[in-house]
């Protein structure tokens, strides 16, 4: 007997240890996509200068990505559920590594743009990936542990994105910040191939949707791209106007088409569970205020404050550092209290924090204005966060979480897509009218003011103050024009916090305690 215990105890310690191995090649894999959500905007002043952007061109430099990544996720999970879970991850890596690649090596804002949707394609076969080769690696108390490690990962790499964004983009150059991918991914692909076996769902439950994907991806496109280029080519122009109507017409049927399909990308029936709709319903509305805010900001701390940046990088930091130690205090909290009051309160404190910002200026103090609005807003989204997931994890039955879960996902994805672009189209308009205002106050006739403002273009509307005229008189003007247009996008998103808080208030049920008794009162 002793003898055959000593001859399986290696066994045992090698498929303990390949275990953690896998885990070890997940948190690579994951690392990559998560790294880039702050890295990014660090760079975006940066990149602004070098190729010559105006604002919706760095808008779509992030929601080309963003809205790739939103779109493919729900069928990205799917793919992997059918076909192996590890052959996809590691198509996954090698769309994302490639994808980096070619930002790296872009000569202009169009090929930047369009290697970004590249990358948001390879983080869609990623990120549900990697969560499905966890779940099937680890079972019982070790698959929570696992999880929180993942999760854990995660949030640092948000962490120290904007630090490490600002010291490549500062000391190397904008592209490095794609180029440290190149050897993430390799390491990460390799490791995959030697430790991660291939697993599939054998029920084959999850089917494809193709026609869901087209019609809801092209919909989605058609009016992201209406509100980007809308200031541009103004409102009523054919195309903008076209955008908006091919979405409204793409949507509803999409919308058609999942409610009549056996097996939807996006089932709707869930949407008929109070908890999970809310839920839902927060999600996009508390990213749609983080992302559009934090993409203004990362503009506001270089191009009006005139931060590096390493140091802008350095004062986003403290945002993120925020978020990585209340969320899992929320959550702890969370399951024993039920996420409701959470999801109510802690859109109100973010809220509360977004209204500090209402205090900055050109020439703010960090330490008194910038900073205090920092830690409140952080504090609120993170105790909103993870309270959030819990509620909509806990409102469908067990055998539904990984659609839930991509779902919810997807949801936030949208609400950040739709951040950056509708309060990009906000901040743009009130930018041109208070600059316009401004040249007009200064004695100049409204033809002269007119023409400046058409010459100083996007670029200006993203704060940058270099317009190569007369100085001083037409940079301030920009700068307070900036600060004064990011003031409105932040009351649009306050308003999109409080109506976070309402509907939590409203409909969300606490999940302690009845996670499949709600969704089976509402027929699942």
């Amino acid at each position: 007997m002793a003898q055959v215990i000593t001859a399986e105890r290696p066994a045992a310690d090698r498929t303990d240890r390949r275990k953690w191995w896998v885990l070890v090649a997940m948190v690579f894999g994951l690392f990559m996509p998560m790294l880039d959500n702050l890295v990014v905007n660090v760079a975006l002043p940066t990149i602004q200068r070098q190729l010559g952007a105006g604002v919706s061109g760095l808008q779509w430099i992030i929601d080309a990505y963003t809205l790739t990544f939103a779109s493919f996720m729900l069928t990205g999970g799917a793919l992997g559920d059918l076909y192996g879970r590890r052959r996809f991850f590691m198509g996954g890596l090698i769309t994302f590594t490639i994808g980096s690649l070619l930002c790296a090596l872009s000569q202009s804002i169009g090929q930047l743009v369009a290697f970004r949707a590249l990358q948001g394609l390879g983080a869609a076969m990623l990120l549900p990936g990697s969560l499905s080769i966890i779940t099937a690696t680890f079972s019982g108390r070790e698959r929570g542990s696992a999880i929180g490690i993942w999760a854990a990962m995660s949030g640092l790499a948000i962490a120290i994105g904007p630090v490490i964004g600002g010291f490549l983009v500062e000391h190397v150059s904008w592209q490095s910040i794609f180029w440290i991918n190149v050897p993430i991914g390799a390491i990460g692909l390799t490791m995959t191939a030697l430790v991660v076996r291939e697993s599939r769902d054998p029920s084959k439950s999850r089917r494809l949707d193709p026609a869901g994907l087209i019609t809801g991806t092209s919909g989605l496109f058609f009016l992201v791209y209406a509100l980007i280029e809308g200031n541009a080519r103004g409102w009523t122009d054919g195309l903008i106007l076209g955008g908006f109507a091919l979405s409204a017409v793409l949507l509803a049927v999409f919308f058609y088409i999942e409610s009549h399909r056996e097996s939807p990308m996006l089932p709707l029936s869930f949407f008929r569970i109070p908890t999970f709709a809310a839920a839902n319903i927060e999600a996009a509305a508390v990213f749609f205020a983080m992302f559009g805010t934090v993409f203004f900001l990362t503009l506001y701390l270089q191009n009006v404050e005139g931060y590096s940046p390493v140091a802008a990088g350095i004062r986003l930091f403290a945002f993120s550092v925020v978020i990585l130690v209340v969320a899992p205090l929320a959550g702890r909290l969370s399951d024993r209290f039920g996420s409701r009051w959470f999801m109510t309160i802690g859109p109100l404190i973010a809220a509360g924090g977004m209204g500090l910002m209402l205090r900055t200026d050109v020439g703010s103090s960090y330490a008194t204005v910038i900073l205090p609005s920092f830690l409140v807003l952080a504090a609120g989204m993170a105790l909103t966060m993870t309270p959030m997931t819990a509620a909509v994890m806990g409102s469908v039955p067990t055998r539904n979480a990984g659609v839930a879960s991509a779902a919810t996902n997807t949801s936030r994805e949208i609400g950040g897509v739709f951040g950056i672009a509708l309060l990009g189209a906000i901040v743009t308009s009130a930018f041109k009218r208070g600059f316009l205002a401004r040249l007009t106050e200064t004695g100049l006739s409204r033809a002269q003011a007119t023409s400046i403002v058409s010459k100083a273009g996007a670029s200006a509307a993203a704060g940058n103050a270099q317009l190569g005229t007369d100085g001083a008189a037409l940079t301030q003007a920009v700068q307070n024009s900036f600060v004064h247009a990011i003031h409105i996008g932040i009351l649009v998103s306050i308003g999109f916090l409080i109506l976070a808080s309402i509907v939590s208030a409203l409909f969300v049920r606490s999940h302690v305690g009845n996670h499949d008794e709600e969704a089976a009162a509402n027929g699942h």
